[in-house]
């Protein structure tokens, strides 16, 4: 990934930000795309432009989930569900938003989607999103910037998120068998 990206010589920032979007609709791993990143551009541009390119991808599938999705939605849901869900949406969805950022089991893509069909804001979206995807965005840049270097650090940070996001979901998995 980091000899294509690099063989695009003076689009290869360009390049990368397209792979980034196009993740959102073709499903491919993007956390290699990440990775080389930090291998060519260094953990802080690495990091920038793989940031704008899963926003921009992010923002595209909302925006479609929103536009074409949610009057699907309207239709189909009773009014009085679809009324709960939106009012869910409005007072919670920023906060779950954010924290689902952090689980590894669920799909970057699907939230970005499943969020456009509520009633949840382009702000709140953003907000959320952008925030929640920035500490994983650097972990794997600073993976590839340091891929070579032998140095541990970046692969226990990676360790220790992985944990702290199967533990998260494992309480909210706790939590919501516990509860009748």
């Amino acid at each position: 990934v980091e000899e294509l990206i690099a063989s695009w010589g003076i689009w290869a920032v360009a390049g990368s930000i397209v792979l980034m979007v196009l993740h959102s609709f073709v499903p491919f791993p993007a956390e290699l795309v990440a990775i080389a990143n930090g291998m060519l551009f260094g953990p802080v541009w690495g990091t920038l432009i793989t940031w704008t390119g899963a926003m921009l991808g992010a923002w595209l599938a909302f925006g479609l989930a929103r536009w074409l999705g949610r009057p699907f939605v309207l239709q189909m849901v009773a009014p009085r569900h679809r009324d709960a869900i939106d009012r869910w949406a409005l007072r919670q969805g920023g906060g779950a938003l954010f924290l689902s950022r952090f689980v590894p089991v669920i799909s970057f893509n699907l939230i970005n989607y499943a969020a456009g069909l509520t009633a949840i804001s382009w702000w709140t979206f953003t907000w959320a999103t952008g925030l929640g995807i920035l500490p994983l965005t650097f972990l794997m840049v600073l993976m590839g910037d340091r891929l070579w270097s032998g140095e541990l650090g970046p692969w226990l940070w990676l360790l220790a998120a992985a944990l702290a996001g199967w533990l998260a979901w494992w309480v909210l998995a706790w939590r919501r068998w516990r509860t009748p």
